[in-house]
């Protein structure tokens, strides 16, 4: 059994079409990530299969649960952490966490015992009787993925889990998911960080402005686009003039400085590396370092969409 299948998904907001007849579905025991810019759809869609929001057309099943006829039976079976923390600063952690487990139905012992399991494994234990205001951000996000998991859920959603967190609670966040995986959990999980699904997620699916442009796991994506390979170089001087001078170089198509680095991009890495070290050569510099890339899930992205998502803007409707 599928945990999701969408079919024909669609949201419109007066005239805006949020989602415009998206069909996907998630295997059961799988890390599925929705991936996209702010505005493309991506939260629209967890609100649908949530429960938050009705859809303007189509259909959606949870374990086979119609979302809209069966919505008790769903949510039963679902965890939800939001992108904004849905706790209340003026109680503490246990009593935050024990509040979401009555909401969720759980019995008094139960609860207890997954709260004090929940906050060992977020290393919240020793601050469960503070209140939540004197909490660091990523402190917040850890203990509201814990009232997401207090009902031991057959599927997770999360809706950018990581945004602007410390690196503590990243390292945290996503070893848990790759526990809950391991564990037979299905985990949903929006996120325009590309990096963060290459590393979290069995498949991926790239969304834009509320359509579904590819399907498939990161690597096989990737492959689709063998023609985006690049060398990257590193000299003793990284001063931004040498962009000029390296996109005069043949079978070059693009140059981006990243860092201390030069990123070129090209159809073939073994013409530009002599051509690099000739370069290098005639300007009297010297190479630190000097390594080839194939293509990554963000080259994917921006030659699927023909949308830069570090350098673009896109609706405000997600």
């Amino acid at each position: 059994m599928n945990a999701i299948e969408v079919s024909g998904l669609a949201k419109r907001f007066g005239t805006l079409t949020a989602l415009d007849g998206i069909s996907f579905s998630v295997t059961e025991g799988e890390t599925f990530g929705f991936l996209g810019p702010n505005g493309a759809g991506k939260t629209t869609t967890i609100r649908i299969l949530t429960g938050i929001s009705t859809p303007s057309g189509g259909t959606a099943r949870i374990f086979g649960n119609d979302i809209i006829r069966d919505p008790i039976a769903t949510r039963k079976q679902l965890g939800i952490v939001h992108e904004t923390s849905n706790i209340y600063d003026d109680l503490t952690a246990w009593q935050n966490l024990m509040f979401a487990a009555e909401l969720y139905t759980v019995g008094k012992h139960e609860r207890e015992k997954r709260g004090r399991e929940l906050l060992e494994l977020f290393g919240l234990t020793e601050r469960q009787n503070d209140k939540v205001h004197g909490f660091s951000k990523g402190m917040k996000r850890r203990l509201t993925l814990a009232m997401g998991l207090v009902n031991n859920p057959r599927l997770l959603f999360l809706d950018e889990p990581t945004s602007g967190l410390d690196v503590q609670s990243n390292i945290i966040i996503r070893d848990v998911i790759r526990d809950l995986n391991a564990q037979g959990v299905t985990v949903f999980l929006t996120t325009h960080n590309i990096e963060e699904a290459n590393l979290a997620c069995d498949r991926v699916a790239i969304i834009n402005r509320g359509r579904i442009a590819a399907i498939d796991s990161p690597e096989r994506l990737k492959k689709t686009i063998q023609s985006v390979q690049s060398v990257e170089v590193a000299f003793d001087s990284a001063s931004p003039l040498r962009i000029d001078d390296l996109r005069k170089i043949q079978n070059v198509s693009e140059v981006r400085k990243e860092g201390d680095k030069f990123r070129l991009f090209t159809e073939d890495p073994s013409l530009v590396i002599p051509e690099v070290m000739e370069y290098a050569r005639s300007r009297n510099a010297k190479v630190l370092s000097i390594s080839t890339f194939g293509p990554s899930l963000e080259d994917v992205f921006i030659r699927l969409t023909g949308l830069d998502i570090r350098t673009r803007g896109v609706s405000t409707v997600d």
